[in-house]
């Protein structure tokens, strides 16, 4: 499948090299020679191309074995906002739900049974701010608010299971970092708390909203066993590691992050993680510039980078969307390969939990500077 010119490094990489030698690249840096494309419809190509958003679709496979293969078929949404921050919020909402439905309807046509949206996405990452009240229509509840029903009618409809990381007000008025989980037939199959909170210059979330309070759950999906570990926690290795001890087969990480704040190592963490844990991992980030208003009269602007992949357990990985461009990548994989590669390597075996959970304690009784540094 063709993909749109842009000058990213992966087109760059496949236009000056040979094919030999390109060969060679992708299996040093991909960790596979061939990127494995999938074909898909005149109609998705049609429909991304009205639409404006990049389409790219892969696959990952297991070798044969005695148990049959146990594909699905995974997407990520990656997107900017349509309407300036200065709009009405109903209207800025309704304008991003236009946008999503038309890629989630591609998406469904592909035959995608997991779809994942990038953190907050029905609204622009207004924290840089630091303002609350202004945007407090933004939050919701995460069972009845207005990007939950509309996600579960999706879901119904096509038979998906969605991840819908959100902004959440809870019952009594406490604001969330939350990840919602729909399930196939459009119930609220349950939610994840975002555990780490950033306190770095313009993104200090902590005035905003509380950290997470419900663990590390996985979701036993009809065709997974999914977890969320939303944007920041991506830099907690223990984060991952709780989700892998607690059975998850996919983690996807929704983010909302820019240039400046760790795309450095954007392309390594996610890819660390499928390595370590023996599962796959979905990097998904917001995408586009947006423009605020400030009450002391000038303007805050932040521009996202999406740059979302999919990093399989044996850390091969896909090429990323596009810096620039609302995308959906498709990718199928085979879930028998997470067995395969923690039977091949050992690491999960080989762990000796047990003595970094006793230091870890002894430690943090210590009150050593490491855990209360500021």
């Amino acid at each position: 499948m063709e993909r749109h010119s842009e000058l990213t490094f992966d087109n760059i990489i496949k236009n000056k090299l040979n094919p030999k030698v390109l060969k060679e690249f992708n299996k040093i840096y991909y960790g596979r020679e061939d990127h494995c494309e999938l074909k898909v419809k005149e109609s998705s190509l049609k429909s991304s191309e009205e639409n404006n958003f990049e389409l790219a679709a892969y696959s990952f496979s297991a070798a044969q074995e005695s148990r049959p293969p146990r594909l699905v078929k995974i997407g990520l949404i990656q997107h900017s906002v349509i309407l300036p921050t200065c709009e009405s919020i109903r209207e800025q909402r309704e304008a991003i739900f236009t946008k999503i439905e038309k890629i989630i309807n591609t998406a469904a046509s592909e035959g995608v049974q997991i779809i994942c949206l990038e953190e907050t996405w029905s609204m622009p990452f207004f924290l840089c701010t630091r303002e609350k009240e202004k945007w407090a229509e933004f939050a919701e509840s995460a069972t009845k608010g207005p990007s939950v029903i509309f996600l579960k009618d999706l879901a119904r409809k096509y038979g998906l299971v969605i991840v819908s990381p959100i902004l959440e007000k809870d019952d009594v008025g406490t604001w969330w970092n939350t990840a919602v989980v729909i399930d196939e037939e459009g119930n609220v199959l349950g939610k994840h708390l975002k555990n780490h909170l950033p306190s770095v210059g313009s993104f200090s979330e902590t005035p905003y909203y509380a950290p997470g309070n419900m663990g590390h759950p996985v979701f036993d999906t009809k065709y997974a066993k999914i977890a969320i570990n939303i944007c920041y926690g991506r830099h907690q290795a223990l984060n991952w590691l709780m989700l892998g001890l607690n059975g998850a087969e996919i983690v996807f990480n929704p983010s909302a992050t820019v240039a400046e704040f760790g795309e450095s190592f954007w392309n390594i963490e996610a890819r660390n993680a499928a390595i370590a844990n023996g599962y796959f991992t979905c990097s998904i980030n917001r995408v586009g510039t947006e423009t605020f208003n400030s009450t002391s009269g000038g303007t805050i602007e932040r521009t996202y980078y999406g740059s979302s992949y999919v990093t399989a357990p044996n850390g091969c990985r896909t090429p990323a969307l596009s810096r620039l461009r609302d995308g959906l990548m498709i990718v199928e994989i085979d879930l028998n390969l997470n067995r395969q590669v923690r039977d091949q390597w050992g690491f999960n075996m080989t762990s000796r939990l047990d003595i970094y959970a006793t230091e870890l304690k002894e430690l943090y009784n210590l009150k050593t500077d490491f855990f209360y540094a500021v």
